[in-house]
């Protein structure tokens, strides 16, 4: 069933993507610019950014830091309104309780969660008067209950698809759109880090694609790999009982 309006042809719509730099973001932008959209990428990787300009042409680099608010606001008024806005920007590092850091636990929240909120101080004015467009935030799987290693990283995600679903209340009737973006495990420099067996890995050209397939659907959740996915999904609606040493077996 289709919940947003769906975004089949590209050519000639404007796309805002921040968190662009590498990762999904980048594979999305590149994706898109392949369909014919009219592509501006954000991060705060100017080199990355302006790589991706020169290899894309008619595509723009707009550098900005997500938690820098006058930047963002400066951004916004210089893209104006766009038929899409992406939120990719991202950060990840393993974290159990054996091993807080308060300063990295608030990096997380400040980049995965605060960031979006700066945005929508930002952009939510122009979707409103322009009754039209659609914000999409990418938020992850492990944001659907708590997991080994997640403590930093899942919280933050949580409340990103939480957020989307009261955008969705708010905006839909509005006739904006609102998707909600929950990967699996996807090849990138963020999931380089990890020390475990990836299940179900794939690229981020297939993210990228998912996500495309996703939107020219109308779909508001957008979840990819499937088969893995379809999984993490049964795990969020087993009891407590059940969930916590099922979950703790799979981490020894």
């Amino acid at each position: 069933m289709a919940l947003n309006p769906k975004l089949k042809d590209w050519a000639g719509r404007s796309v805002w993507l921040i968190g662009a730099s590498t990762g999904i973001g980048r594979a999305t932008a590149s994706a898109l610019h392949a369909a014919g959209a009219r592509v501006i990428v954000s991060a705060r990787q100017a080199d990355l950014l302006d790589e991706f300009a020169r290899s894309h042409p008619g595509s723009r680099a707009l550098p900005l830091d997500v938690l820098d608010l006058p930047a963002l606001r400066q951004a916004a008024a210089a893209v104006g309104a766009v038929d899409l806005c992406v939120y990719c920007a991202g950060y990840y590092r393993a974290m159990s309780a054996q091993s807080f850091d308060l300063a990295d636990a608030r990096r997380h929240l400040d980049i995965n969660y605060v960031g979006a909120l700066n945005l929508l101080e930002t952009l939510l004015p122009q979707l409103l008067a322009a009754g039209r467009g659609h914000l999409s935030l990418i938020s992850s799987v492990a944001g659907f209950r708590g997991l080994p290693k997640a403590l930093a990283y899942g919280p933050g995600k949580a409340a990103l698809t939480h957020l989307a679903e009261a955008l969705y209340l708010d905006l839909a009737p509005r006739g904006i759109g609102v998707s909600v973006i929950h990967p699996g495990f996807v090849t990138t420099p963020m999931t380089a880090q990890n020390d475990f067996r990836m299940p179900a890995e794939i690229s981020a050209a297939e993210a990228a694609d998912a996500m495309l397939a996703g939107w020219a659907a109308g779909h508001f959740e957008i979840h990819f790999p499937k088969r893995f996915t379809r999984l993490m999904k049964l795990l969020r609606l087993l009891p407590d009982s059940l969930y916590f040493p099922l979950v703790s077996r799979t981490n020894r």
